[in-house]
């Protein structure tokens, strides 16, 4: 029996912030705390795409009560993932590291489908065991994720950037209810399920489900007003839709079950879900209170003992791209020994994001199976804009950064911390030093940090017996030189003629 520990999941999205803390006994989840803030965060941007300054200030204050409750928590217990509105919001980068030191603690924005993945798993260990496979629909504020899993496991995932926030302004911007505003806020949401019809209609599965907030709020309004006896049904939502329809005003609706922070969004939630009744062919749908940070409780348990799904991702990409094995584990191997001489001179934790360094050189060569010429930017490319479940998006990026930079001059990395500048050289002098593509005895080079940049030293014996190493890394200093950054050599270098 493992000894029982506690872990943490931050969920900030498009309408709420939420934070669960859970006990973990044996691999099983047990919630322990629950907080909620209806931020909104999706009505803060404006219509330039930026997120103003009022949603901002709301977002860090919500975030700053988080992180009072989540205060002295070993960082690796606790994941924050950020949904539709930071993917999309042209000045995340800016708001990011406010509202990491704020909460206290790293921000992942994660992309739609990785989204997606976790929300089934959050919903999968929610149901009743069962070999049926599922249709699970999320309605957020700015996007609606769709899965179809069995049992735990995701089949096919998908994300539409239409959300109950964004669709509740947009269509019914001053509240008001009309016929022509709810036939064209489901027109909109039909026409964006035009695209994943084909793969997710009723043929494909035969449950379905909803989960968060609209789901919820809906099966609650329909089972509490008598219009429908559990679920959603068709006729139960055609009901609502009359009386909403008849009062003609979010305010003028009174229905059991509508709480105060659901009833701004609920025409759009609602147009929502009805353009996935009538594209998907739903007839029924059941709830459940498995959601987006159930999922990233659960995929954290996994982190921790060493079922990773990154580490499955990439072993899948390997196979994918037809990865030479055996010079992906060298370089990998050299990279993370370069490393360490590195962080012992900067005096840093060794294993500090030392994983991207290692999946950076597992997968730095995926582009030879486009093209030798240019492939570290088919490499980067690849990698900045697959589908990789399990990384988020900053992860996917940096990965991608480091690959790019393995090759090729430096200046397109533009301006990086001196850590990951030191990642950048591991990985560069692991490929330099591995050219042969054969196994070989660590190269006995010393590596250090300083103020002004990096040096570099090797025994003049070792020099001139690999010559041609010799002059690689004259050539990667000179590199250095013109990117602004200095590889300064020992004068062992300079023993002999290159």
């Amino acid at each position: 029996m493992t000894p029982p520990h506690t872990i943490a999941a931050v969920d900030l999205g498009s309408n709420s912030f939420r934070l669960q803390v859970a006990r973990v006994v044996d691999d099983q989840v047990y919630p322990l705390d629950a907080l909620k803030d209806t931020v909104r965060f999706a009505a803060a941007l404006d219509t330039r795409g930026n997120l103003d300054n009022k949603g901002q200030a709301r977002a860090l204050a919500a975030l700053a009560r988080f992180g009072e409750r989540l205060r002295g928590m070993p960082p690796e217990h606790v994941r924050v993932v950020a949904t539709s509105t930071l993917r999309v919001a042209k000045n995340s980068a800016d708001f990011l590291p406010r509202a990491e030191a704020a909460l206290g603690f790293p921000i992942e924005v994660i992309a739609g489908r990785e989204e997606a993945r976790l929300i089934y798993i959050g919903a999968a260990h929610s149901l009743p065991a069962g070999r049926e496979k599922r249709l699970v629909v999320d309605i957020g504020g700015g996007s609606t994720e769709f899965i179809v899993g069995q049992q735990f496991k995701p089949m096919k995932t998908e994300s539409l950037l239409m959300g109950c926030v964004s669709y509740s302004l947009k269509f019914f911007p001053a509240g008001k209810i009309t016929k022509q505003a709810l036939r064209d806020a489901e027109l909109a949401a039909r026409s964006e399920l035009q695209a994943i019809v084909h793969e997710f209609n009723h043929k494909h599965w035969q449950q379905a489900i909803g989960t968060s907030g609209t789901a919820r709020s809906l099966g609650d309004i329909l089972e509490l007003n008598g219009l429908s006896s559990g679920g959603l049904t068709v006729a139960g939502m055609e009901k609502l839709r009359e009386l909403m329809l008849k009062a003609g005003h979010i305010d003028a609706v009174q229905l059991n079950g509508l709480r105060a922070d659901r009833r701004p969004v609920l025409p759009g939630g609602f147009a929502i879900m009805s353009a996935v009744f009538a594209e998907l062919g739903v007839e029924k749908m059941s709830i459940t209170l498995g959601a987006l940070r159930d999922g990233v409780l659960y995929d954290l348990v996994g982190r921790q003992h060493q079922r990773d799904l990154r580490e499955v991702t990439v072993t899948q990409f390997k196979r994918r791209y037809h990865v030479d094995l055996a010079q992906q584990e060298r370089v990998a191997k050299l990279a993370e020994a370069f490393y360490q001489k590195l962080a012992a001179s900067m005096e840093i934790d060794p294993d500090a994001d030392l994983n991207i360094l290692l999946w950076a050189a597992r997968l730095h060569e995926i582009g030879l199976s486009i093209s030798h010429s240019s492939y570290h930017k088919h490499s980067a490319y690849i990698l900045q804009h697959a589908d990789m479940p399990g990384f988020s998006s900053q992860e996917q990026a940096r990965v991608a950064l480091l690959v790019l930079g393995h090759k090729g001059g430096l200046k397109k990395l533009g301006a990086l911390t001196k850590d990951r500048w030191a990642r950048v050289l591991a990985l560069r002098l692991a490929v330099l030093c591995s050219r042969s593509r054969t196994d070989r005895e660590t190269p006995p080079i010393s590596l250090t940090v300083n103020r002004n940049g990096f040096g570099l030293d090797a025994p003049s014996e070792w020099l001139q017996a690999n010559p041609l190493t010799h002059t690689a890394l004259l050539q990667e200093a000179e590199e250095w030189r013109e990117a602004g950054h200095l590889l300064a050599l020992s004068a062992n270098f300079q023993h002999w003629g290159a």
